[in-house]
């Protein structure tokens, strides 16, 4: 059944959905006592908001010897329930019906069996039941009472001048339906028994404990069932209750914020935590980069650089020395399919993090969860604080294979490294000439064989031109290439650096920040149902 939109507020249909939400939302989360009501209330509504809106289902609840079936026969106009003096009577809640056609599904839903028939038309659609007493020495009376109260739409408590201010009825009764004053009325009867004055004092005494109970607004009328005394305000006010066919989405309403009020959390992040989540962020990072051994990288990076600079442009002469000495990024297995565009697999040889450095890493994980639940108090911010450590355990490899993904572009051999090859190989070819042909002149001289003619560049002769300056300019050109390979391992170290930060950044907000900010955007769509829900 659809329920008309009412003018102040969502309809009953959208604060139940949105009761429902928050139940889901905070489930694992809540302590469960809350997340089980918040779904009782919420199919509670839903069975009823479908059964007939016509009938208003009060209850008359009180203690042994309040008079309750007394009143029951009274506003019944016969003797429905038998009345007992000093012991209870009724052992199975009855009903009595003003016009009850339709009230047959509600009844059965109430699990209501004992069922009379009103012939008085005052109250037409008046569904009045006589419940057991809430404080009988049997338990399956207080366990009737306990499903009925939670149930029907009025609740009308018959106090008597002795036992109005018994703490088992408010502890446990009036003062956890504080949201219910709207649906609620308390009845002193017996006042018969007493003088005038004393009926006033005792109503004034049963406002203070109510009001105390926080039921401030709560109808208190003083009656007697014996001589009819306030019977008719009584009857008055139910008829005004049933003709305005309320009730039913009134009890609804109460429950549904009273089961809200359990799920209640507290404010959402400020600002100020705003710029405290973001240096947690860096701290993280900060912590996250020293563990994974960024520095050794990057000083690994631009070592390795000029390492393999005086290998691919040194002298032809003297490079192959140079391979003998390992290969700094080589040692920390960081260049492992660099070349051939491969997936790197497998962990890096980079120093495990030191026990200072693990602690520092735990610290900057536990002040991202600090931060990220500063606003929030109970479950939700506990939840918050796991959230950030949920993935802690896959920090290492991820850092790690962040740090051979990344350091590996650090591997790439530049395009001058080949002209300054091939430049060093042809001087060294032209030196090798040089040697080779002052050889050939050198043996026809020892073995007195004419000399053929011999080019000369200036008055230097070509061969040693080629040998002397094929060896000087190959030096020169290493020479050269080193301090360029220098300049190189610098830069392409602080640009290491700086991706290795950003790459591990990345980790940690997949890792860490991201599940917070999971489970902060669960807590955003939790107080934001809970709202609705108690609009």
């Amino acid at each position: 059944m659809k329920l008309l939109r009412r003018k102040e507020g969502p309809s009953l249909d959208t604060r139940v959905a949105a009761l429902l939400e928050a139940a889901t939302l905070g489930e694992g989360r809540l302590p469960e006592e809350a997340v089980t009501g918040a779904r009782t209330v919420a199919e509670r509504a839903g069975a009823r908001r479908a059964l007939s809106i016509d009938h208003t289902v009060a209850a008359l609840a009180g203690a042994t010897g309040s008079g309750k079936s007394s009143l029951y026969n009274a506003l019944a106009g016969d003797d429905l329930a038998d009345v007992g003096v000093t012991r209870p009577t009724t052992s199975t809640a009855q009903a009595a019906l003003w016009d009850g056609d339709g009230a047959g599904p509600l009844l059965d839903w109430l699990d209501i069996q004992k069922r009379h028939s009103v012939a008085m038309p005052d109250l037409t659609g008046l569904v009045l039941l006589d419940l057991p007493d809430h404080d009988s020495i049997r338990l399956s009376h207080r366990l009737e009472v306990d499903r009925l109260v939670e149930q029907v739409d009025l609740l009308v408590w018959v106090v008597d001048p002795q036992k109005y201010a018994d703490a088992a009825l408010h502890d446990r009764y009036l003062r956890p339906l504080a949201g219910h004053q709207d649906v609620m009325v308390v009845v002193l009867n017996q006042v018969d028994r007493l003088p005038a004055h004393a009926v006033d004092r005792c109503l004034l005494d049963l406002r203070r404990l109510l009001d105390d109970d926080g039921l401030a607004g709560v109808p208190v009328l003083a009656v007697s069932a014996r001589t009819g005394q306030g019977m008719d305000e009584l009857r008055a006010l139910l008829g005004d209750r049933v003709s305005e066919r309320r009730a039913w989405s009134d009890r609804l309403s109460a429950d549904i914020t009273t089961a809200a009020d359990h799920l209640e959390t507290t404010e959402h992040l400020d600002a100020a935590e705003g710029r405290r989540m973001v240096g947690a962020e860096r701290a993280l990072t900060g912590a996250l980069c020293a563990a994974a051994g960024v520095p050794i990288v990057v000083e690994a990076v631009a070592k390795g650089h000029r390492h393999r600079a005086v290998v691919a442009t040194g002298w032809p002469v003297t490079r192959w020395v140079r391979r003998f000495r390992p290969d700094p990024l080589r040692r920390l297995r960081i260049d492992r399919g660099a070349r051939a565009g491969k997936e790197i697999v497998g962990r890096t040889s980079v120093p495990a993090a030191s026990a200072v450095q693990r602690a520092q890493v735990e610290t900057a994980i536990r002040d991202v969860g600090e931060v990220a639940a500063a606003g929030l108090s109970g479950p939700w911010a506990v939840a918050v604080r796991q959230a950030a450590r949920s993935r802690a355990l896959d920090l290492a490899d991820a850092v790690d294979r962040v740090v051979a993904t990344t350091s590996a572009g650090a591997t790439r051999r530049p395009r001058w490294w080949r002209v300054v090859n091939l430049s060093q190989w042809l001087v060294f070819a032209a030196m090798v000439a040089g040697a080779l042909w002052l050889g050939g002149l050198f043996g026809m001289d020892y073995l007195r064989l004419p000399q053929p003619p011999l080019p000369t560049a200036g008055v230097v002769p070509w061969p040693t031109v080629l040998l002397v300056g094929g060896a000087l300019a190959g030096v020169l050109i290493a020479v050269l290439s080193r301090l360029a390979a220098w300049a190189g391992g610098r830069r392409r170290a602080r640009r290491t650096a700086k991706a290795l930060r950003a790459a591990i950044g990345r980790v940690g907000n997949e890792l860490v920040l991201e599940p917070v900010e999971a489970e902060l955007d669960t807590y955003g769509r939790f107080t934001e149902a809970l709202d609705l829900a108690r609009a």
